[in-house]
């Protein structure tokens, strides 16, 4: 393999980059995966471990391995948030895992989804998550359940494997691929033929850090491109022959970074193989000296668009790729496919909004019976981008009805503007990271505002963080809380958050306006958010967004 010219100043020494020779670990992460890959610890659970129980585990499989089989030691209850950066790992864990079960494309079938309902409610004390990665994560999962577990998820395609760790994580792909009549094209095949081939091949089982693919023809770029790793968007040439734009690069975290155009023109029957190429730049050219400095986004950074297609094509695909135009801008400024949409075929999906993706085992099982019973085609659910779900194959005549029968269950088709606009992550409650409380925070806040301004119809983004680490995107929400311990009117250090305003994807995208360090309360995020959308709805010119106002508004009328 030849080695590209380098554009970027950067040392070349001391990276840890493969394909520049330097295979030493170069930090205890990467020392843990090479002394063993991190597949392997499934045959440990299932042999040992589940039988030892969690005592018996071994810290390296604890902390490091176990993640490749979609488990993370869970937040030990009553630790508050100021001491997340204070206690070592295994004073704050408990005994017991959060599990992510892997739903690619969120495509679920009524059976799959009573499955997930039931496991939550015999293993997780009835509690699941439905995430912005369009997975389902439990709670309170024992190590001694874990491969009956994965019996049953294994009963119905269901898996765990690289739910997690520094493999290919779960794949996004429009919850209505295949079913709009406006879609470029349905890219359900090419991901379950990427999936089927390379989730769980020792060959990208070791890559530096994460790596977020979407793959998705939808007008509306509802897997939010600009922030994966790697994205196939759907776009058409100049001859109308529809195919893939490439986007490289995006992540947001503490470094957010938008996905960069490659500027190439990706054939449906070549997606699996460009996906390939580029996992392996990643894998092989990906810096692994620093776990902050890990992600694709880094790299791309120091090479540029232009470097990255010259290697790609050069070393790993061997051929060259077409150039090829610019994906049409989103259609829809809302991405979440929450309401009723007609389907091409002439039934209806009808998406609905939980309160902030959480839920409960039993209410899953109740969907899945409400899909079966409902849709035309065997009961067929999708999971979003947005913590949201939706009932595939519905006929005309039976949609109101079942608008009404989730509505008994408090399932929105048509929520308020806070109630659909509102995400949040884990927060205090399960994750070592988080410093301070969100899920439920997060659902008392835009109940909050509906009370407010219960006439408030324009689309609102409010996204709720546990920590720095951006799993509720509060970059690029209109406006994003940062969990942070901040100091009340009387001194006292109190959870609270960071704001960031107008953070918006698409067209001229932009991370949100950090207001000179501005910060709140946890108990003043209602007042705050009613007092700037107040002065929105005073200032706003005709059809101006929330994000559009916040470009130009004086820091004062963010205050």
């Amino acid at each position: 393999m030849s080695t590209p010219t380098r554009t970027s100043t950067r040392p070349q020494r001391g990276q840890g980059q493969w394909a520049l020779g330097y295979r030493e670990p170069l930090n205890p992460n990467e020392r843990m995966k090479k002394d063993s890959d991190g597949l392997d610890v499934r045959q440990r659970i299932i042999d040992i471990y589940a039988h030892t129980g969690f005592d018996g585990i071994d810290p390296g499989d604890l902390r490091g391995r176990m993640r490749w089989m979609g488990l993370y030691t869970q937040r030990a209850q009553g630790i508050p948030g100021g001491r997340t950066a204070v206690l070592e790992p295994e004073e704050l864990e408990d005994s017991y895992f959060m599990m992510r079960v892997r739903t690619d494309g969120g495509q679920l079938s009524s059976e799959q989804l009573r499955v997930l309902g039931t496991i939550s409610t015999q293993f997780g004390r009835d509690v699941a998550d439905v995430t912005d990665r369009q997975n389902v994560q439990y709670h309170w999962i024992r190590i001694e359940d874990v491969p009956q577990i994965w019996e049953q998820l294994a009963a119905v395609g269901l898996q765990t494997t690289e739910a997690c760790g520094d493999t290919p994580r779960g794949m996004l792909n429009c919850p209505l691929a295949g079913v709009l009549a406006d879609e470029v094209l349905d890219a359900s095949d090419v991901m379950a033929a990427t999936v089927a081939r390379y989730v769980g091949d020792p060959a990208f089982s070791n890559l530096p850090r994460k790596w977020k693919t979407s793959m998705s023809g939808c007008v509306d770029h509802c897997t939010e491109p600009e922030i994966d790793d790697i994205s196939f968007v759907g776009v058409r040439n100049a001859d109308g022959e529809a195919g893939y734009d490439l986007w490289v690069g995006g992540g947001l975290s503490t470094n957010p970074m938008f996905a960069k155009r490659i500027g190439v023109f990706v054939r449906p029957e070549q997606v699996t193989d460009v996906w390939v190429a580029a996992t392996s730049i990643f894998r092989d050219y990906g810096y692994r000296r620093s776990r902050t400095h890990a992600r694709i986004k880094f790299l791309m950074a120091d090479w540029g668009p232009e470097k990255f297609r010259q290697v790609l094509q050069d070393e790993y695909l061997h051929a060259e790729l077409p150039d090829g135009p610019a994906a049409a801008p989103a259609v829809h400024d809302q991405r979440d496919h929450v309401g009723v949409s007609k389907q091409k075929d002439g039934a209806n999906a009808v998406g609905f909004a939980l309160r902030t993706g959480r839920i409960s085992g039993s209410l899953l099982t109740r969907i899945a019976d409400l899909a079966a019973e409902y849709g035309t085609q065997g009961g067929r659910v999708r999971t979003t981008t947005q913590q949201k779900l939706v009932i595939l194959d519905v006929p005309d005549e039976r949609v109101e009805d079942l608008v009404e029968a989730l509505a008994q269950h408090d399932l929105l088709v048509r929520p308020s503007a806070f109630r659909r606009g509102t995400m949040a992550c884990t927060g205090l409650e399960f994750c070592k990271l988080a410093i301070v409380e969100t899920k439920q925070h997060a659902q008392d806040l835009y109940a909050e505002l509906e009370k407010r301004l219960p006439d408030f119809d324009e689309p609102i983004g409010i996204n709720v963080n546990g920590c720095p680490n951006s799993c509720a995107r509060f970059q690029t929400a209109d406006i994003g809380f940062k969990g942070m311990i901040v100091r009340n009117a009387e001194g006292e250090s109190v959870e609270g958050f960071q704001v960031h305003l107008g953070g918006h994807l698409g067209v001229d995208a932009a991370l949100g306006r950090k207001l000179r360090g501005h910060k709140i309360t946890k108990d003043e995020t209602a007042d705050y958010c009613e007092r700037v959308l107040r002065g929105y709805l005073d200032r706003r010119t005709e059809g101006e967004s929330f994000a559009a106002y916040v470009s130009r508004a004086e820091d004062d009328w963010l205050l």
